[in-house]
This record gives structure tokens, sequence and C-alpha cells, in this order.
């Protein structure tokens, strides 16, 4: 029988509140993995030679696995996705004033759709660099308090009445204050991490809404949140892999979830690094393999790049691909561009469509209009970088990119049941 999942809406809005930046999305995935049997590695230690069920963090990304009852050159099946969502980041001098207001400097990351951050109750979180002695800690940070503000310019002062254009060096700016004397951003910021203000040596800070995460609609079969691009994959990821690891097959059930998808992936901690080819790699070393018994595996393993999915927009169907459309709790969505924005190709997408007929839940299928530019995702990179077959899959969704996303409510458990069918394909 193909696993099935705990998943739920309400469980989704609980781990979405829980996980403002990439940082927090890793500690929240990591408790939910301990709680369940997992243990926590570090890359520079020496790997258990048993099997077992193990995760890693790197900065803001996770991999997790389960190789219990397996063998050294069982292939691996692979859930991927990202922890990173569009928003507005901190810059290294956040200190500014303007015409009697305290501001902090405030810079886009990734493609935010930069209007829906308007005049909203932001909080800040990240991680923080501290002194401790003749070392360097990391602190996580969180700061659930409406202290920042990006407010919109009154419709009187427009030119045309018809909305502004907002330049992301001048116009994006957050309040905080009024007053001539310069306030610290960072100093508050410490205080409220409470570490000295002193042995702060660097951060990675971003601006989070404060409205939490909801069921909406008067059947409640909609989910109204921040980040549902990607915490919707990384929730339904984490899920299916627990469902994996209760019900082993003979494939080796992987989550690897990567920061800076939205930004291109290039980092240490992205899905251009080393990190999911090393891990894959230590995995079979770690049992007494090599390198052959590595290609091995590898030949015989699949990735699903989970990302989520443009649903149909009322409001904008011409927008979409005629024949192509998406409804949310429709069930999940193969998504195929045959300029290779997705890296699904026939046998990426036979194996999902058979753990989704295994999950039973439907399918459905996305190709992106061939007169718009077409978004990405890590399955065209992890294609590349690892030579495994790889296919896009997702979740439908309206609003991606902007501060408030929406989903269908059913589609958080078909998704994740999918992939958990995924994870453990039944012969």
């Amino acid at each position: 029988m193909p696993s099935t999942t705990w998943a739920d809406a309400q469980g989704l809005c609980t781990f979405v509140d829980a996980s403002p930046s990439p940082f927090h999305v890793c500690a929240t995935v990591s408790m939910l993995l301990t709680g369940n049997g997992f243990t926590e590695l570090h890359e520079a230690d020496s790997w258990p030679g048993e099997p077992g069920r193990y995760f890693l963090v790197r900065g803001g990304s996770l991999i997790a696995w389960s190789t219990e009852g397996l063998g050294r050159t069982a292939p691996f099946r692979i859930v991927g996705g990202h922890t990173d969502s569009p928003n507005l980041r901190v810059k290294q001098h956040p200190d500014v004033s303007s015409a009697g207001w305290q501001l902090v400097g405030l810079e886009p990351y990734g493609g935010a759709w930069l209007n829906s951050w308007l005049d909203r109750d932001l909080g800040i979180s990240g991680r923080l660099s501290v002194r401790a002695g003749n070392t360097v800690e990391e602190r996580l940070v969180r700061v659930d308090e409406p202290i920042l503000r990006v407010p919109q310019l009154a419709i009187h002062l427009s030119e045309d009445r018809k909305g502004v254009h907002l330049d992301p060096q001048r116009h994006l700016n957050g309040v905080w204050g009024v007053g001539s004397e310069r306030r610290s951003f960072i100093d508050f910021v410490a205080d409220r991490a409470e570490v000295p203000a002193d042995a702060v040596l660097g951060w990675e800070l971003m601006t989070h809404d404060l409205a939490p995460s909801a069921l909406v609609g008067t059947e409640q079969d909609l989910v109204s949140a921040p980040r549902l691009d990607n915490q919707g994959t990384c929730y339904a990821g984490t899920q299916a892999l627990l469902a994996a690891a209760e019900n082993p097959g003979d494939r080796v059930p992987v989550l690897a979830l990567f920061d800076h998808e939205e930004v291109g992936s290039m980092s240490d901690r992205g899905a251009f690094s080393d990190l999911l080819s090393t891990v894959l790699e230590r995995i079979v070393l770690g049992r007494g393999g090599g390198r052959e018994e590595f290609l091995q595996a590898m030949a015989g393993s699949i990735c699903a790049s989970g990302d989520m999915a443009h649903a149909t927009h009322p409001n904008y169907p011409e927008r979409h691909e005629p024949a192509h459309h998406i409804a949310v709790n429709g069930g999940p969505v193969l998504k195929v561009n045959q300029n290779l924005r997705y890296a699904t190709d026939a046998a990426g997408a036979g194996a999902f469509a058979l753990a989704c007929d295994q999950a039973g839940v439907p399918l459905q299928r996305y190709v992106h209009r061939a007169d718009l530019p077409c978004g990405s995702t890590i399955g065209p990179i992890t294609a590349s970088r690892t030579g495994l077959s790889t296919v896009d899959v997702g979740a439908a969704q309206l609003g991606m990119h902007s501060s408030r996303e929406l989903m269908g409510a059913r589609d958080v458990r078909a998704y994740s049941d999918a992939l958990a069918a995924f994870l453990t394909p039944t012969a």
C-alpha cells in the first residue's frame, strides 16, 4: 500500500506561522523530524554506518533521509523544494532618516511583488552572527512585533491616481519611528535577541507579514498565508518523508530543501552547490559502499522538484494557456516546459503520474503561455548538477510572489500524499 500522510490545511498554517525565514523553516522541519526518530548529523563529523533516520542543516537548507531496511546500492527517491520566499530584506547600513521619519533601509529579495508589501505590519526574522569569545555563533532571531511599515503614497499625490511606480531603491524603506536623532536598528534587534549589540558581527534579516495564516471562504476550503511558495512544498515534503519512513520500500526516501532558489541558487547551500550530491554519496560511503555503488544507486534514482504552480486566475483567465486550466483543490500539478524551465520529461511525468494514481489523487498538467516568460525551479539545476531524472511538480495557488498567497485546503493533503507515494512506489 502507498504511504499516506497526516498533512492537513491547519497543519500547513501552523508550519508557515512558525517559519518566517529559511532558517526558521529548517528549525521547524528539524523539530518535526527529531520528534519522529530522526537524528541530526553534522558535515564535519563521521557519519554512522548503521541504517537509520538522519538529517543535516547547512544554513537555510536541510536534507533528510531514511535508510532503514535498505542496502547500500538502493536507489534514491528525492523530493526537492526550497525554503526561501521573496520578501524585503534589511540592508547592511539600515539606519536612514528622511523628512523627520526614522527608516530602516530595505532591499527586495527575489521577485517580490512589491506593491503587496505596502501598508502591512511587518516583523523581522533571520539570523545573527555573534561573537562568543574567540569564536562566532549563530543566533536565530524573530521579532513578532509591528515594528516596520512601508507606507503607500496617498492617491491624491499620485500623478494619475492609478497607482505608483515603486523604485526599489527609494520607495521601499520601512518606517519605524519619528524624530531627527537617528536610531540603531541592529541595536534594537540585538536587544530582542538578548545579545550585546557590539557582539553582532553579521546578519541576514528579513521582514515578514504579521497577519497569521488562516483557512478562508465560507467552507474554509482555501488557505490564505504568506510564503506558500514554497513552504507549501516544505510542509508537504516533510509529511511525505515521515510517512515514507514508517512504510519503507526499496528506495531511500530523501527530502532536500534548498535556500536561495528565488535568486538563482548560486550559493554554498543553493541547488547549484555540492550539497545534495555530497550527501547522497556519503550515504552510500557511510554504509560501506564505494564510488561504483554510489553511481549504481544514482543511476536508478529520480527527483521530484516540488514548487508551487499557477492556478488559473478567475479575474485574468486570458493570461493562462487556454487548454491547460488549473484548479485549486484539483490535485497536484505536473509542470512541463519545452524550453526546460521545468525539468519534466516523459519518464519523469510517468513516474509522478503513477504516484498520483497509487495515492488516489487527481493529477493536473500545466503548461505556461508560450508568449509569456516562464519561471523556473530547482528542477533543471538538480537534473544538470546530479544527472538525476527529474520531474517538476507542485500545488496550485494564486498570488505567487505576493506577500500573501492563496491555495486550496484540500490540495495540502493531496499534494502530500502524492509525494509520499512518489517516495515509496509500490511494485
